[in-house]
């Protein structure tokens, strides 16, 4: 049995039984070192093979669970194991890191030894995880939030409780988890183990004063508080509870790390702590508006997952919530995604108010205001949540890495990089605000201004392009592109200020742009290449419709679309690029779908006409989610595995996107007419 309870990887294996006269650990570290992953045979299996995930010691990625108080995220295992956490916000130093390595710390609660629940689900609209279990005596439920909602906190030293400010109605910078005895009765532990600084500093437990069912857990400068309604002990660097409960019988615990260290004491304030979680994620979807289709539960969890990577102090949004998920299994390619992409962060701001939820645009559009630019007025490709711009990447070589992938990252280089798209995710984002609100605040005129001026500047010369390819620059036709919509979209903003004059300037040079693409960037086959130097396709190239580059009637677009149909994908899923092909600086040839590409082309294909496959195609994707409705960046394609950082923005956006133009398509006319 691996650390944490977690017994086997695959699910679908039937014999979890431990090794005869195999001993009882005393601490996850004793049984993360009596179980060491890297001290197996290693595997013949090719990077794709499903035996990895059978023999792997780490669950699946697509069998995490998200939790999110829009502060920072944490990720829990089907064991019942919170094994990524880094409070106190997203891109902060984990105290729980186990996906990353087994020894880097976790938290679990449930039944004594059991590794599989019964099943898991989150309650309807919330972000509130749901567990079952069923043992051989009882069954019981635990159920996990980091708690947000209407807040009640207690002074320090008083037992008074007072409510906090509006303007701080949101985190509660806690994690709450009960479990509750249904039928018969069951053996549960409690196992919470922090390893500071990603895993470099074991926890140094102590008890705290007047608080006799807490315990403080301090190392690296910060200090934890868990509380608990069953007896505590402490193990070397961990925390430890067991309790037999009876039918009807409940428990709590709770981990802290506000400023006073508030946590709930009973069990009652525990389990009315999640039920204002719930009616927070029940009430901001209310915002929302959802079509009364088959695929609204899919659209509801897309959209709390994308509220969810938000950091409600600047409205920031992160790419994902992990750093170092294997887009290639064992491999390098092992990025740092808890940062603000421009064009990540607008895109997913275009997807949440397509669905009416407009409070989040808003918070991002003066996040985006507040931003400190480049010397020539540019905004960075992108930025920490709270707006730092040095994202300088480090390698933590003490980590295994999940499965083997190494180098474990922190930060991410491409801050630096040229991307030359930026400026026309940025602007399209403006100005779809300003065409929904029908104005933009007078601050924000000088960014519009500074990104269209870079754009005119620079879209003549070469970059890293939108996939961030450490190779050399190239003339990508994704970065032509989203130049030209920069220049078109200013122009447009212009005009609406009456600034006519520069709207001209601004609309000649964009129809430079779109003239130069459609000479250098298209094969002889009419297809849309990857850059101006090759042949080589680029799933990028489907976003041509839908900017409006080109009407979908164009015989160009009809033939790019179902070139990457028919050359780009494997078992129907949409590669972003072939390695073999591309010079991104990476070694290895192999790495998984795009699902953001493979979304795209749902709408391509509806956009040409090809309603039957683009709908088709819709119906897969969704059937390749995670248990709970999650995705991450990629897929492998034969067996449906999720590669890749977890849960992906990005993915969740074009599903929003996609499902809205099936719905639209389904609506406008039935197949056949």
């Amino acid at each position: 049995m691996s650390s944490y309870g977690w017994q086997m990887a695959d699910t679908r294996q039937t014999d979890t039984t431990p090794s005869p006269g195999e001993p009882k650990r005393a601490s996850i570290l004793r049984r993360a070192g009596a179980m060491d992953p890297w001290d197996r045979p290693r595997s013949t299996a090719t990077p794709f093979d499903d035996r990895v995930a059978r023999t792997s010691p780490f669950p699946p990625i697509a069998d995490y669970a998200f939790l999110s108080d829009c502060h920072t995220a944490a990720l829990v295992a089907p064991d019942g194991t919170v094994e990524w956490l880094c409070p106190p916000r997203f891109d902060a130093p984990s105290v729980f890191a186990a996906i990353l390595d087994r020894g880097a710390g976790g938290f679990r609660l449930g039944p004594s030894g059991m590794g599989v629940p019964a099943g898991r689900r989150y309650e309807p609209g919330t972000n509130v995880l749901e567990t079952t279990w069923q043992t051989a005596t009882g069954w019981a439920v635990v159920r996990d939030a980091l708690v947000i909602g209407p807040w009640r906190e207690r002074e320090a030293g008083s037992a008074t409780a007072h409510t906090r400010p509006p303007a701080d109605h949101d985190a509660y910078h806690v994690l709450v988890r009960t479990i509750k005895c249904i039928h018969g009765s069951i053996q549960v532990e409690l196992l919470c183990e922090p390893m500071f600084d990603y895993g470099r500093t074991p926890a140094t437990w102590a008890t705290v004063a007047g608080e006799p069912q807490a315990l403080d857990a301090a190392g690296a400068g910060r200090t934890l508080r868990l509380h608990s309604d069953m007896p505590l002990g402490i193990e070397g660097g961990s925390a430890r509870a067991r309790h037999r409960l009876a039918k009807g019988e409940r428990r709590f615990c709770a981990l802290a790390w506000s400023r006073l260290l508030d946590g709930p004491r009973t069990y009652e304030e525990a389990s009315e702590s999640l039920a204002g979680t719930g009616e927070y994620w029940r009430n901001w979807l209310d915002t929302g508006r959802f079509p009364d289709h088959r695929w609204r539960a899919q659209l509801q969890r897309s959209a709390l997952v994308l509220k969810g990577l938000t950091y409600a102090p600047t409205g920031a949004v992160v790419a994902a919530a992990t750093t170092s998920l294997p887009e290639t299994p064992g491999g390098e390619r092992n990025w740092d995604y808890r940062y603000t992409w421009m064009r990540d962060a607008t895109l997913t701001l275009w997807g949440l108010s397509s669905l009416g939820l407009s409070w989040e645009a808003d918070d991002f559009i003066q996040y985006v205001a507040d931003l400190q630019r480049n010397s020539d007025g540019s905004l960075q490709i992108m930025y920490g949540v709270g707006g730092e711009r040095d994202l300088t990447e480090q390698q933590l070589g003490h980590l295994t890495g999940y499965e083997g992938a190494q180098p474990v990252r922190i930060g991410n280089d491409a801050f630096s990089q040229r991307q030359n798209d930026v400026y026309g995710a940025v602007l399209d984002s403006l100005y779809l605000h300003t065409k929904k609100y029908g104005h933009s605040p007078q601050r924000l005129w000088p960014v519009i201004e500074a990104q269209a001026d870079r754009a005119a500047d620079v879209w003549r010369e070469p970059d890293q392009g939108i996939w961030e390819a450490r190779g050399e620059p190239r003339h990508y036709v994704s970065s032509k592109l989203m130049c030209w919509v920069a220049l078109d979209r200013a122009a447009r903003l212009a005009a609406r200020r009456g600034r006519s004059a520069l709207a001209d300037r601004w609309r000649a040079i964009a129809n430079e742009i779109h003239a130069d693409i459609c000479e250098r960037g298209v094969d002889e086959r009419g297809v849309f290449v990857q850059h101006y130097d090759t042949v080589a396709l680029d799933g990028s190239a489907l976003l041509l419709p839908l900017v409006r580059f080109l009407p979908a009637e164009d015989d160009r677009v009809r033939n790019t679309v179902l070139a990457i149909e028919r050359e780009l994908t494997e078992q129907g899923l949409v590669l972003r690029y072939r390695p073999d092909q591309t010079d991104d600086g990476l070694a290895g040839a192999h790495e998984g779908a795009f699902l953001i590409c493979s979304f795209w082309l749902v709408s391509g294909l509806l956009e040409i006409g090809e309603r039957r496959r683009g709908r088709a195609l819709c119906e897969r994707l969704l059937a390749l989610a995670s248990p709970l409705d999650l995705f991450a960046e990629e897929i492998e394609p034969l067996s449906g595995r999720h590669l890749g950082n977890f849960p992906q923005a990005f993915t969740h956006l074009a599903l929003i996107n996609a499902v809205l133009h099936v719905i639209r398509d389904e609506e406008s006319a039935p197949l056949g007419t």
